[in-house]
């Protein structure tokens, strides 16, 4: 055996196989790979057992196996020990790591203060009091106080970081300036120098400074790096400091507030603005603030009058601080909510503390303030509030420091004051208070993770490893209907790639309502919205609260519902304009009506806005018959609501005659402008002015008058969405059916708001949205909302309210007044007793035989029996009146009658029939 190898590697040997016959080629061919591999064998054998069996080797295997197996075994405790962690509340974790500090600051208190002894003792000493020298008895104290910020602010981890630089720089700028004062000893002087000295630190940043440019710059430069540190810690920068030590005067009370002369808005930087106001509120009387009178600008008007708050108190009964309860009760109460314009504006729910302070402080000053019994109002010349008497000139003021008065003066003579009967108005002697919040019930806290969230999130790695996507889950946000999971891409890789696995995604997480949105706004990430298995209900309660909380008065703001990201959705009427409803039945949309009305209820007086609402179902919005807010009642016929929508087209054209006559170009500026008195009626004329409220008009299914009146009903819209905007009418329009029918281009085309609920088709949702996403929505809520200026809609779950809820709303504000309706918006009844007797109950066909002569120019009583389908009596009769009023000439035989009108004339001509008007 050992001779064939070496024979086979030899190259005679090669050479006589190579001469050898074919067959002996092939067997010698077969039998070359059989006489190598024993060779290498043989060879590896030899190798292996060189080295020699040692003792000391065995031992060593020994000893490390038993290492690596507790090392294991160590490693698996703290590896469960740490998943446990990881699976622990934020807000444990964070709770944890400030208890722990504690601890760490009360053992290093009983080293340095206290002359610990033990080994705990000399560890504190070689590490704190080595560090640190002289100020090793700071180091407890500051380790307290940052102990006491994290349990304090558990919400701002963005700021530990800043917070850690700041103080090493303080700390090591303060280190080094003892290390210099105590002669800047080094380390042949012994360590117990150093120690009494600036410590290890004081030495490590003194000694070099001080060696190479000398103490002269060293401590210059130490005090600079001082200085920057306490500007970080306190988030102050250096043009601020002026104002930051004006405002500690101000607190220690050695100089005078300058807030306090300008009506409470003090020249502050614009950047550290709202945490300067936050500090100062509680120290202040909280009724101080008043608005400082501002310039009219008619280019800017609109803008400004949408975004800026009402200058008068629009609640007359508003809540105000008991003076026999405590005061810091009402201080805790006004900085708590003061504290939450954070929260508001990153979208987070309110604190259920402060939730509480607040309704405690506003129950309390209800319990102070119950209204009287209030007697019925009367529609015209009310007297004047007697908590608000009116002047002839309005009391100067001063105008805020650093601001000229640039008021404009309104003008003296108006060119033409637009006749005007009446004005929707409230009773000047009425005192109205708003609900109470405690009607509304309140929510629990939501989930911000639970099991199913983290089964998905391996289900989806699954997928992604399965199908070979280098991509990865990297976080989740929980919505109280769906979870939106945040998906991050290798390089390389397109999106398509995610959007294509939508079918294996809904297989994997076994859900069939998957949507991908690619990419998540505001994100380079995709996201995945997937239904939760546990769904929360989002109480129209909780919404109001915190809009309360962040003490917004803009009595058109709606609470719409809850967003993917946990935050709430309120957005204001009066600045979507207009806004379409629709969805498929089931999906949420009465609730969202209901959610709507109630909000304004809630938040406004009858004097703020007015409603018209249509119900052609005549069973959805019965339970809001009779409250104040109406100008008239409910509207379940289709044809009156489309004389109602008639009627809004008249009120925006006589609101836009004032605008007109006064030079104003919103109705915000008008009605601020007569509450002022700067702006009157000419001498002589009997008209009183009042402020416009706004006119909130919701018609609850579009369809309904779509199918009865349709050319009226899309007129009237139309001109309604195109004008009224600034006249302060706002439309609301609901449907289940969103066709193209319906929802015409026209109306989609001045309606830009939309809020789209689970829709039975694409179509559907294209009409909504103009885009696909409506028709993948689970219903009972779940929404698509897309505000007028969103690139792409916001899932939302919408705010729930019950019926008990409704009517206890309802009830109270029936309880403070009884309605006031207007007699010319629907004149149904005085039409029919104007109209002649000789037309009886034939009005309806009359105008549609007139309609059909008119815009054919033939008038022929055949024609009329088959267009019309009656008897040839009735068309006969219908000949004769139209004859009777000039529209159709008289009979000539067998001939077509001559028609007496055009066809521009024939909305007059209607109206005469209908004994409308007289031309």
């Amino acid at each position: 055996m050992a001779s064939r190898p070496s024979a086979a590697r030899k190259p005679p040997a090669k050479k006589a196989a190579a001469s050898a016959k074919a067959p002996a080629k092939k067997a010698a061919a077969k039998k070359a790979p059989a006489k190598k591999a024993p060779a290498r064998k043989a060879a590896a054998k030899k190798v292996a057992p060189r080295p020699a069996p040692s003792p000391t080797g065995g031992v060593y295997r020994l000893v490390r196996a038993v290492w690596l197996g507790v090392a294991h075994a160590v490693g698996a405790v703290f590896r469960g020990i740490g998943q446990g962690a990881k699976n622990l509340d934020p807000a444990h974790r964070k709770d944890g790591v400030a208890l722990l500090l504690l601890a760490i600051a009360l053992i290093v208190a009983a080293g340095t203060w206290a002359d610990l002894k033990g080994p705990v003792g000399d560890l504190v000493e070689i590490l704190v009091t080595g560090a640190f020298g002289r100020l090793d008895l700071l180091v407890p104290i500051l380790l307290a106080v940052i102990a006491v910020r994290f349990i304090r602010h558990p919400e701002k981890p963005e700021a530990n970081g800043r917070i850690v630089i700041g103080l090493s720089a303080l700390v090591i700028g303060v280190l080094g300036q003892v290390h210099i004062a105590c002669g800047s000893p080094a380390r042949a002087d012994g360590m117990q120098a150093i120690r009494d000295a600036g410590g290890l630190i004081g030495w490590a940043m003194a000694t070099p400074l001080s060696y190479t440019m000398g103490d002269v710059l060293a401590v210059p430069l130490l005090v600079l790096l001082t200085i920057f540190g306490l500007l970080v810690v306190t988030a102050t920068p250096v043009a601020a400091i002026p104002q930051r030590l004006r405002l500690l005067g101000v607190r220690l009370g050695i100089l005078r507030d300058p807030a306090e002369d300008a009506y409470g808005y003090a020249e502050d930087d614009d950047e550290r603005y709202e945490e300067q106001w936050r500090e100062a509120l509680p120290a202040r009387p909280r009724g101080r603030r008043a608005p400082a009178p501002a310039a009219y600008d008619p280019d800017s008007a609109e803008e400004e009058a949408l975004t800026r708050r009402r200058g008068r108190p629009r609640r007359s009964a508003v809540p105000q601080p008991d003076m026999d309860r405590p005061r810091d009760a009402v201080d805790v109460a006004a900085a708590a909510a003061a504290a939450l314009d954070g929260a508001v504006l990153h979208g987070m729910p309110p604190s259920p503390v402060v939730a509480d302070l607040t309704q405690g402080v506003r129950a309390g000053d209800q319990e102070a303030t119950t209204p009287t019994p209030v007697p019925a109002a009367r529609p015209q010349q009310d007297p004047p509030r007697p908590e608000q008497p009116q002047q002839d000139e309005p009391a100067p003021q001063k105008p805020r420091a650093g601001v000229r008065d640039l008021t404009k003066a309104p003008p003296a003579e108006p060119r033409e004051l637009p006749p005007r009967a009446e004005q929707l108005q409230l009773s000047g002697d009425i005192t109205y208070a708003l609900p109470s919040l405690d009607l509304l019930e309140r929510g629990g806290p939501g989930k911000a993770r639970s099991a199913a969230n983290d089964a998905i999130v391996a289900a989806l790695t699954t997928v992604f490893t399965e199908f070979k996507v280098d991509a990865r889950v990297t976080g989740f946000t929980r919505g109280p209907t769906v979870t939106r999971y945040e998906v991050e891409l290798g390089p390389a890789v397109k999106v398509e790639r995610i959007t294509a696995l939508a079918k294996n995604i809904a297989y994997a997480v076994a859900s069939p309502d998957v949507r991908i949105i690619s990419p998540i706004p505001g994100k380079s990430a995709v996201g995945i919205e997937i239904p939760n298995t546990d769904r929360e209900m989002v109480n129209l309660g909780d919404v109001l609260r915190l809009a309360e909380s962040a003490e917004d008065d803009d009595p058109m703001l709606v609470a719409f519902g809850k967003d993917v990201e946990g935050g709430y959705v309120m957005h204001s009427l009066a600045k979507m304009p207009h806004m379409l409803v629709a969805g498929a039945t089931g999906s949420g949309k009465s609730s969202c009506i209901n959610c709507l009305i109630t909000s304004i209820m809630m938040r406004a007086t009858p004097e703020d806005v007015r409603m018209i609402l249509v119900d052609p179902k005549r069973v959805e919005l019965t339970a809001y018959e009779g409250i104040p807010h109406l100008i008239t009642p409910i509207i379940t016929n289709p044809k009156r609501a489309a004389e109602a929508l008639q009627w809004v087209v008249r009120e925006m054209d006589l609101r836009y005659d004032d605008l007109a006559a006064y030079g104003y170009r919103h109705i915000d500026d008008f009605n601020k402008a007569v509450r002022e008195g700067k702006v009157k009626p000419p001498e002589g004329s009997e008209r009183e002015l009042q402020p416009y409220p706004y006119l909130l008009v919701i018609v609850d299914e579009l369809a309904d008058l779509m199918m009865v009146a349709p050319r009226d009903v899309e007129d009237a819209i139309v001109r309604i969405t195109q004008l009224a905007r600034a006249a302060g009418i706002h439309l609301v329009l609901a449907t289940q059916r969103p066709s193209v029918d319906v929802v015409t281009g026209l109306i989609k085309a001045n309606v830009p708001s939309r809020l789209a609920f689970a829709t039975s088709s694409l179509a559907d949702s294209r009409v909504i949205l103009d885009q696909p996403g409506a028709e993948k929505l689970i219903g009972k809520g779940d929404g698509l909302f897309l505000p007028m200026g969103a690139n792409k809609p916001t899932r939302m779950q919408g705010a729930f309210v019950t019926e008990a809820e409704v009517a206890a709303v309802v009830q109270h504000c029936k309880d403070q007044m009884t309605p006031v309706f207007r007699d010319d918006v629907v004149v149904g009844t005085k039409q029919k007793k104007e109209i002649d007797e000789d037309i009886g109950d034939d009005l309806d066909l009359l105008c549609q035989a007139a309609e059909l002569v008119v815009s054919t120019q033939f008038g022929s009583t055949s024609m009329l029996q088959r267009k019309l389908r009656v008897g040839f009596a009735k068309a006969g009769r219908l000949m004769d009146l139209m004859e009777s009023r000039n529209i159709v000439g008289p009979s000539e035989g067998s001939k077509a009658r001559d028609v007496l009108v055009k066809p521009d004339e024939l909305d007059g001509v209607l109206a005469l029939i209908r004994g409308e008007s007289d031309g």
